[in-house]
């Protein structure tokens, strides 16, 4: 019912070239090796960690739900991750790699075929189609991090990303920073400041 466009089998050809290229690596002639940003170690990043397991459940839900769309979504945002990441843990990308597998198979099982091959002390060799659905850790989708509501006399001027612990001073500062916020300081008095942690400050002015 809808028309044929290229622009969307473009999208998806990106996407998945972009899997590849961050698992492998093309030396010319052929030959490819896994990509040194592949490393069997724990995963020590939590931010990164938040992200593939919010994949592993967002994609299961929709896939159920039959929302494709939004679930290539999450595996691209994913993918992302991965590559701003300074490296990525084998095991996490193996899971990212079993939720990516039914909506593209073949590439799946080849990534995860060569990089079995070259790991050998991992000692995992069963294809993906064999392999569960990963489970997610509901512990691992919390976040470190907050967004910061800024007010003006109870009014929103911008809201800010910091960590979810973080005091008054380093909120205040942070608020200190935006242009938004200053633009409405200009020539005023602060006359209190209302901090409520992990949520939002509110600095009244007169």
């Amino acid at each position: 019912v809808k028309p044929w466009q290229m622009k969307g089998v473009e999208g998806v050809s990106r996407f998945l070239a972009r899997v590849w290229r961050l698992a492998l690596v093309d030396e010319g002639n052929g030959v490819l090796r896994v990509s040194p940003k592949i490393r069997n170690v724990p995963c020590a990043d939590r931010e990164l960690l938040r992200v593939v397991h919010e994949t592993i459940r967002k994609v299961g839900e929709d896939i159920d739900k039959l929302c494709f769309n939004t679930a290539i979504s999450q595996m691209m945002i994913c993918t992302n991750a991965f590559m701003q990441a300074e490296f990525v843990p084998l095991d996490e990308f193996i899971r990212f790699l079993t939720v990516l597998h039914p909506f593209a198979p073949h590439i799946t099982e080849e990534i995860a075929e060569r990089l079995h091959a070259h790991d050998a002390a991992n000692g995992s060799t069963a294809c993906l189609s064999e392999s569960a659905w990963p489970t997610y850790d509901p512990a691992a989708l919390e976040s470190a991090d907050a967004e910061f509501v800024i007010q003006i006399n109870g009014k929103l001027r911008d809201r800010i990303r910091l960590a979810k612990d973080a005091i008054e001073e380093v909120v205040h500062d942070a608020a200190m920073q935006s242009p938004k916020v200053r633009e409405h300081l200009e020539q005023r008095t602060i006359r209190k400041i209302v901090f409520v942690p992990g949520k939002l400050l509110n600095i009244v002015v007169a």
